[in-house]
């Protein structure tokens, strides 16, 4: 069943039961607890790396921060979040990947960005590399049709922009500021409409629509916010004032749709799928018939799927991914037949106050990757980023790591394409450009620790442009070739007996000697957000299905 089929009979049978009231279908999500198509994961044994995964699936670990990615000299960024991948014309591809990095971590600096990976055919590293630097907050992001990457700003003080990059690493990135300026969620781009579409991570948030004047050329156009009317018809409202120099774009259009919390944004085949924080929903915009439709309501905590933050859509199946910020670290699966399913659980206590960010597959669908933004590294953050000091114990770990996952995904051919198409050249348009930053400055001295393993490894490089017009190549639509899977390994060196340990003491050891409140509070507000997830306090949160009214000055 496609995705249109799946959402018009969900939608009739909720009407024919008499579920849909103040007319709103936007309050009668047509899917529904199951077992998905991987059957439950409950009562599976976790894995090496702490997974909880569907019979057949195994995991591997890609990078890890503060480390070198591989045999490369570059150490992989904090926090990762989300990403994509892109062909490499060759049979490979690259992973890239946002660093987020949040500006009230670290004031008066810019220390995020994103990092690209490059991967041979048969899923080895073979190098690593920043594509954006001077850059802060990138949450958020999306591939374009053309083969470069938009690096999302989720600025705590509104004014972040959306930065293009080429993942291969050889051209500067671009401040695509017409988008405007303000706190960015996620972003997707529509080849058939050439527009690209943006959340807004805000409580009063809303979707934009940006169509360039000359696509796919993306420093000039008009920016639109969607309205949402009572029979769930779409339409847009023109953002006057794109630049936001007096009033946020969502002030300048207060009767568009509110989106509490905007988060992951992704396109497929005419539709247009995102995820609300706040209120815990998975929209879908069906972009030719200009209808809203609401994919899944955990309103209220409503489980499997809680805490929802970035997403996206297996193009062989329409299945869509939806990872877990906080709620029991899953990436639950939305499958076309209905049914709403954890898909894998790190299961792990090191990872309790982090989020699964990043879902995304290699080209060819073979792979899928994800990172755990605060998952357990082996470097302590400050020897990284001096600003962020959360002591010496776990907590100062809490870096990010990176992983793969293999097993027998549906919707693939049995044999796997042998050649790639080379992709066509496309000529990004020159705007103003900003000089690239070297790679972040690491300590290369041994943490004292005799819980966990430190690199001693030499600092990273920076990888230069090779010119400055930023010339890039498009995506190739054929899948890439892929060959036997590398065996699930790790490389997050730690003694085994160190989660344990942390899960045991967590009341006292996690929080002797953070030297900044920073931890503490992305703690209170990581177990506040899983606690709302699980009910508590449910009946305050607001409701995105109608006009919201916005803040106080």
């Amino acid at each position: 069943m496609d995705r249109r089929t799946f959402l018009r009979r969900g939608l009739a049978a909720a009407a024919g039961a008499g579920l849909l009231t103040r007319s709103e279908s936007a309050s009668a999500a047509s899917a529904q607890p199951g077992a998905g198509p991987y059957g439950s994961i409950e009562g599976r044994t976790p894995d090496i790396n702490g997974f909880l995964l569907p019979e057949g699936f195994t995991s591997r670990v890609v990078a890890v921060s503060g480390d070198p990615v591989g045999d490369t000299d570059h150490w992989w960024h904090l926090f990762p979040s989300a990403a994509a991948t892109f062909p490499d014309g060759e049979g490979g591809w690259y992973l890239t990947s946002n660093s987020d990095i949040p500006n009230y971590l670290t004031p008066d600096e810019a220390w995020g960005g994103a990092s690209s990976i490059h991967f041979d055919n048969d899923g080895s590293i073979i190098g690593a590399y920043p594509v954006l630097a001077w850059s802060h907050s990138n949450a958020g992001g999306a591939p374009t049709p053309w083969g470069t990457w938009l690096s999302c700003e989720a600025d705590f003080f509104g004014a972040g922009r959306i930065w293009e990059c080429d993942p291969s690493g050889a051209q500067l990135p671009q401040a695509r500021e017409a988008m405007g300026l303000r706190n960015h969620g996620g972003a997707a781009v529509d080849p058939v409409g050439e527009t690209v579409y943006l959340t807004e991570d805000h409580r009063f948030g809303r979707l934009y629509r940006y169509t360039p004047e000359a696509w796919p050329d993306l420093s000039s156009g008009t920016l639109e916010a969607m309205a949402v009317a009572g029979d769930d018809s779409v339409s847009w409202r023109e953002v006057a004032d794109p630049s936001e120099a007096i009033d946020p774009a969502r002030r300048q259009v207060s009767d568009a749709f509110t989106t509490p919390a905007g988060k992951g944004c992704w396109y497929h085949e005419g539709w247009v799928f995102f995820a609300t924080q706040f209120d815990n929903r998975v929209h879908a915009v069906e972009l030719a018939a200009g209808r809203h439709e609401l994919l899944w309501d955990g309103f209220g905590g409503r489980r499997p799927l809680t805490g929802i933050d970035d997403l996206t859509v297996d193009r062989w199946t329409g299945d869509l991914y939806v990872a877990e910020t906080a709620g029991d670290l899953e990436l639950v699966i939305v499958s076309t037949e209905g049914e709403v399913a954890p898909f894998c659980r790190i299961a792990d206590p090191a990872h309790e106050l982090s989020a699964v960010t990043g879902p995304c597959f290699d080209p060819a669908g073979r792979r899928l990757y994800l990172s755990s933004q605060r998952g357990p590294g082996n470097r302590l953050v400050r020897d990284i980023i001096p600003a962020i000091d959360w002591g010496d114990g776990p907590p100062g770990r809490m870096g990010g790591v990176t992983y793969e996952i293999t097993g027998p995904f549906r919707g693939r051919p049995t044999t796997a394409p042998t050649t790639t198409t080379a992709p066509t050249t496309t000529t990004a348009p020159v705007t103003t450009i900003t000089p690239t930053k070297p790679s972040l400055p690491v300590t290369t001295t041994a943490v004292p620790t005799t819980a966990v393993a430190t690199s001693t490894a030499p600092p990273a490089t920076t990888r230069v442009p090779a010119t400055v017009a930023p010339t890039t190549t498009a995506v190739s639509t054929t899948a890439v070739a892929t060959s036997t899977v590398p065996p699930a390994t790790t490389t997050l060196a730690r003694a085994a007996g160190e989660s344990t340990s942390a899960a045991d003491d967590r009341g006292s050891d996690w929080v002797a000697g953070i030297g900044v409140a920073a931890v503490a509070a992305l703690a209170a507000g990581t177990l506040a957000m899983r606690r709302r997830s699980s009910g508590a306090g449910s009946g305050n949160d607001r409701d995105s299905s109608g006009r919201e009214p916005d803040e106080a000055p």
